[in-house]
C-alpha cells in the first residue's frame, strides 16, 4: 500500500514538473526575440517609443513601449554642445519641450531643465496624464542604464554630416553597455540613417551591427532598377522607406535583393495589414494596438 502511494505521489510530482517546464519553455519561446531580422518576421518597432499615447522620446514612452511588447524601441539621436547623445527627433528643442534653440548649441544640463511632456497633454487630450508634466529629455546613456539588454534598440543617427564623431560616440556607448558583439541576426541594436556615409562609418566600426538605409519619397522614386537595391545591399541589411511612397514592386525588388523592409509610419490597422500583405518585414508605428489589430488580419 505504501509503495503504491509513494509511486502515485512520484508520478504526480513528475507530471507537475513536466507541466511547469513545458510552460516555462513555451513562455520563453513566446518572448524569444532572437529572430527578429529573419525574412519571415513581421515586427513592431515603437516609433519614438509609444509616441501615440505618451510624449515621444521620454522614458515613460519607452517604458510603455516595452510593456506593450515592442520588438524594438526607436531612438532618434542628436548631439548636444558638450558632445552628449540625447534622444530627440528634431535638431531644435522647440517642438517637444517648453524651451527653444538648437540642440547643438545647448549643453545636456540645459536641456535636462526643460519640460518635454506638457506639450503632449495639450495636443492629445485623450491621453492626458499628470505624470507627463515635467518629463525630461533622456540621454542615450540614461536609456541604456534604465533598460540595458531588456529591450532591443533601433537607433537613428540624425544630422550626422553636421555632427562630428556621432558614430564614434554611439559605438563607444554600445560597447560600454555590452549591446553589440553578437551576430547580425541576433543583434540587440539596429542602426538606421538617411545618410549612407553614416551607415558606412558604423560598418567600419563594427560590421556585425545591422544597418538600415532610410529613404524619403525622393530617394524611393530613384529606386528604378534592381541594381540600385543590390547596391544598398552591399552595406545594409534593409530599407526603411516612407510607407506612403512605396508599392508592391518596390517590396518585391527589395526582397529579390535580399533586403528587409521596415516602412515608417503607418498608424492605422488597414495600412499595416496592407503592408504586411505585400511582404514587408515589420513597421514603425506610434500605436501598438494598430499593429496588434493588423496581425489578426488574414493574408490571402
Amino acid at each position: 500500500m505504501k509503495k503504491s502511494i509513494f509511486l502515485l505521489i512520484s508520478i504526480i510530482i513528475i507530471l507537475v514538473l513536466l507541466i511547469f517546464f513545458a510552460f516555462k519553455f513555451s513562455e520563453a519561446d513566446a518572448d524569444d526575440k532572437s529572430n527578429l531580422l529573419d525574412s519571415d518576421s513581421f515586427i513592431y518597432i515603437a516609433h519614438r517609443g509609444a509616441s501615440g499615447q505618451a510624449p515621444e522620446h521620454t522614458m515613460t514612452s519607452y517604458q510603455q513601449a516595452k510593456e506593450l511588447g515592442a520588438d524594438y524601441i526607436e531612438i532618434d539621436l542628436q548631439m548636444t554642445k558638450d558632445k552628449q547623445l540625447i534622444a530627440m527627433h528634431d535638431d531644435t528643442v522647440n517642438r517637444t519641450t517648453d524651451g527653444s534653440g538648437a540642440v547643438n548649441e545647448m549643453t545636456l544640463d540645459e536641456i535636462k531643465e526643460l519640460d518635454a511632456g506638457s506639450w503632449f497633454n495639450e495636443e492629445n487630450p485623450d491621453y492626458i496624464k499628470e505624470e507627463y508634466i515635467g518629463a525630461s529629455v533622456p540621454s542615450l546613456r540614461e536609456i541604456f542604464e534604465e533598460f540595458g539588454d531588456e529591450v532591443n534598440y533601433y537607433i537613428e543617427t540624425k544630422e550626422p554630416e553636421d555632427t562630428e564623431k556621432m558614430e564614434e560616440a554611439l559605438y563607444s556607448l554600445l560597447k560600454e553597455y555590452n549591446l553589440i558583439g553578437g551576430s547580425v541576426d541576433s543583434s540587440k541594436v539596429v542602426i538606421q540613417s538617411y545618410s549612407a556615409g553614416s551607415l558606412l562609418k558604423m560598418k567600419d566600426l563594427d560590421d556585425s551591427i545591422p544597418l538600415i538605409q532610410l529613404q524619403r519619397k525622393e530617394q524611393i522614386e530613384e529606386m528604378d532598377s534592381l541594381e540600385k537595391f543590390e547596391e544598398i545591399g552591399e552595406y545594409a541589411i534593409g530599407l526603411g522607406p516612407n510607407f506612403s511612397s512605396i508599392d508592391i514592386a518596390y517590396v518585391q525588388n527589395a526582397e529579390t535583393a535580399g533586403l528587409l523592409i521596415h516602412p515608417y509610419t503607418p498608424n492605422e490597422p488597414v495600412e499595416i495589414s496592407g503592408l504586411k500583405s505585400w511582404g514587408v518585414n515589420g513597421v514603425f508605428t506610434n500605436f501598438a494596438e494598430s499593429y496588434v489589430e493588423a496581425m489578426k488580419t488574414e493574408i490571402p
